[in-house]
């Protein structure tokens, strides 16, 4: 057999090995996120910043907080508004099952949420977490959003 030949049997049969990856985040990623969205329910500032690296951003899309959040600064200031806006009482919460995929990088956990509040809001979450880090944050403002349980 030639060196070219054996050099793609064996890239060939490497290939399933660099492509392949765990399906679903692991409990520690999942964890996270529950806690993250419970403190969104709470009102708990501390809670909600615990976990965001400190070049993470956040983007709220819809509503009257719409805009790209940079920063912790930026994130901890608008969590203080949506706290503020319900007078810093909890939001009881309807929300269905995390949905979570992963590879060796990083965990993307999926949420659809139901808040109630002074303003009712409907919101699909997407928790993204690299290093053990909520580095990336998608508020997506759904007002026909259905939520499955």
């Amino acid at each position: 057999m030639n060196k070219a030949r054996l050099g793609a049997l064996l890239a060939l049969a490497i290939l399933p090995l660099c492509l392949s990856g765990p399906a679903l985040a692991g409990p520690i990623d999942e964890a996270k996120a529950r806690a993250h969205l419970d403190a969104v329910a709470a009102g708990d500032l501390e809670g909600l910043m615990r976990d965001y690296a400190e070049d993470a951003y956040l983007d709220w899309v819809g509503g009257p907080l719409e805009g790209r959040y940079r920063g912790k600064a930026q994130i901890r200031a608008l969590w203080e508004k949506w706290i503020g806006a319900n007078k810093g009482q909890p939001r009881p919460v309807q929300r269905g099952a995390l949905n979570a995929f992963a590879n060796k990088t990083g965990a993307s956990i999926e949420a659809k949420a139901a808040y109630e509040g002074a303003v009712p809001v409907k919101v699909w979450h997407v928790l993204t977490y690299r290093d053990g880090e909520l580095d990336t944050e998608i508020w997506q403002i759904a007002p026909a959003l259905q939520i499955e349980k």
